[in-house]
């Protein structure tokens, strides 16, 4: 402790960061480092393997209902006259009669030179293996980047494919990242995302096991081919995993075993994405809203502590926003005349994404953008059209207005799979800790025999200010109204902020004693966030008395050390956070 009072800040992350991988998993992308990183490789949560099914399938989740019906289009065209009338721009079947922008767009066949540096020309991933040293594209990924993308090694492989002797070349027999959003559909693999909508992604048509062994393929190969770590020398590191606040206690479970077992660190903690943001930008208490790409959660802490009834679930995310605009410049004739479909083809999402990311904002009047719209045909080049988009302010009002994303359906998973029998349902309220007794912070909470489960169908707005009244405190309540932090990676949607206070301002009850709200700075990026409040955690984490090791996991499982066992991620996250509220 007399080492801790000296040290200097940067020289502890160096010293204690080097050995520690901080693992963020996420629906659409995970976020991955060492610890000591200023910012952690943003790498897309995806696999395709080689198939040999015939019909091929491209991707795994054929079975997703992409039908909207006839009341929901009723909803949503009702949700964005609400939104029109909001912002002052028309109606959705109003005409405009100065309306100045084409309605049809010729094709370009060739991107101009200037946009060379903004708009890279595309290529398709070379699925052949090469015969070339490793060495030869490490250094190219030597360094991580807030992207994530990995543009620069599919180029680089592309000239590897013209020099290689063809006789020597085969099918890789998978590929991750981005590179797996951007093969070709006339190759022969099919894409998987172990994790969707905050769950891992179990259905009948993507088993368990296989989920479990493409998580284990991705985290490995990120391992290898990112961080350069062999599995010689895991047993030297340890791994923080940060967890969304949806998973249940048996996937949580699953992913130590992954950690531990198959990856073969030596030793893991989890802590909680909402946790881990406030300690990411240096604070206590705070009303942590995480904008994802498929899962948008709210969640209250306050000194340090997680309160589990005010977790809120809401199904939609960055990507319906993306699919919105979408239908938005379709209904609007703006859309060049090409086959786009975000569903069955993930390089149109991965277009869809960067054009919401570089054009949608919300604010009054119209907002209108010229933009190169990409078109990725079968057995034809892929090309792009100048067009211009319109309306680019209403597809980020949708997480006001959910109705207006209109979510796609997926079939229910198994929930079934989700009961956990085991020795976690043992009562863990009463648990002893170190240097004390029973840990004080859950004295004013009711006991519950699982964790709550809270998943609704409203509104950003709402759902803030129902998880925040559920605190049932005053000045609770106040406090975290004026403490609201908004993460994830639709966090930096242009003109959100102001957005978020005045609806929420809005939505508190008038019978409420609150007249203020405010949504704090990220002192960081917000997507990345919780990774670095993660990376704090273990590094600050002196005594290490949460952490799991390998040996205990695998003979005993739940059962660690002196019989003490975890029960979902309030608890593990509990027992983490004992020696900061000592």
């Amino acid at each position: 402790m007399d080492y801790m009072k000296t040290v200097v800040p940067t020289n502890l992350f160096t010293e204690r960061g080097s050995n520690i991988v901080v693992i963020n998993p996420g629906s659409a992308n995970i976020r991955i480092g060492l610890a000591n990183q200023d910012t952690p490789f943003n790498i897309p949560h995806c696999i395709s393997r080689r198939t040999t099914q015939l019909p091929k399938r491209h991707v795994q989740d054929q079975m997703v209902n992409s039908q909207v019906t006839t009341a929901q289009h009723m909803e949503r065209e009702r949700a964005y006259d609400m939104i029109a009338s909001l912002l002052r721009i028309p109606f959705l079947d109003e005409e405009v009669a100065n309306s100045s922008y084409p309605r049809k767009m010729g094709r370009v066949d060739a991107y101009p030179p200037q946009n060379n540096t903004k708009e890279p020309e595309f290529t398709w991933t070379d699925v052949l293996e090469k015969n070339v040293p490793h060495s030869s594209t490490k250094a190219v990924e030597a360094e991580p980047n807030e992207g994530g993308t990995s543009e620069d090694p599919t180029l680089k492989e592309s000239k590897i494919k013209v020099e290689s002797n063809s006789s020597e070349r085969k099918y890789r027999e998978y590929i991750c990242g981005e590179e797996a959003l951007r093969i070709s559909p006339t190759e022969p693999y099919c894409l998987r995302r172990p994790i969707r909508r905050g769950h891992l992604n179990i259905s009948q048509h993507y088993p368990t096991q296989q989920v479990l062994e493409d998580l284990h393929t991705i985290w490995d190969w990120i391992l290898l081919e990112k961080l350069h770590i062999p599995h010689s020398m895991r047993n030297m590191y340890s791994a923080i995993l940060v967890l969304p606040e949806t998973f249940d206690s048996r996937e949580i479970k699953e992913m130590l075993s992954i950690v531990l077992r198959d990856l073969s660190f030596s030793s893991a903690v989890v802590h909680q994405e909402g946790l881990a943001a406030v300690f990411g930008n240096g604070l206590s208490t705070a009303c942590i809203v995480n904008i994802g790409a498929q899962v948008t959660s709210v969640i209250c802490v306050e000194d340090g502590v997680t309160i589990p009834t005010t977790q809120i679930s809401l199904r939609f995310g960055g990507e319906d926003i993306s699919r919105c605009l979408l239908w938005t410049q379709r209904h609007h004739q703006t859309w060049p005349p090409i086959r786009t479909d975000a569903l069955s083809k993930p390089v149109d999402l991965l277009m869809l994404n960067r054009l919401k990311e570089s054009y949608c904002q919300i604010k009054e009047g119209e907002v209108e953008a010229v933009a190169m719209v990409q078109s990725y045909e079968d057995g034809v080049p892929p090309g792009s059209h100048k067009t211009r988009l319109t309306a680019l302010n209403v597809p980020p009002m949708g997480l006001f207005y959910p109705t207006l994303l209109v979510p796609d359906i997926y079939p229910p998973p198994p929930r079934s799979w989700f009961n956990d029998y085991d020795d976690m349902l043992e009562d863990t309220w009463h648990m002893d800790f170190p240097g004390g007794s029973a840990f004080p912070m859950w004295e004013s909470y009711p006991i519950f025999q699982t964790k709550p489960k809270k998943e609704d169908n409203i509104g950003l707005a709402e759902a803030i200010t129902k998880s925040i009244l559920l605190t049932g405190r005053i000045d609770l309540q106040r406090k975290l109204f004026c403490s609201m932090q908004l993460i994830g990676g639709a966090a930096l949607s242009d003109g959100l902020i102001p957005a978020v206070e005045e609806r929420v301002l809005h939505a508190i009850p008038s019978h409420e004693a609150i007249d203020t709200v405010e949504v704090l700075q990220s002192r960081t990026n917000p997507a990345f966030v919780s990774w670095k409040g993660g990376a704090i955690l273990g590094i600050l984490d002196i005594s290490r008395d949460a952490w799991i090791h390998r040996e205990d996991w695998i003979k005993n499982g739940i059962h660690i050390r002196s019989g003490r066992k975890y029960k979902d991620s309030y608890y593990l996250q509990a027992q983490a956070m004992c020696y900061i509220n000592s």
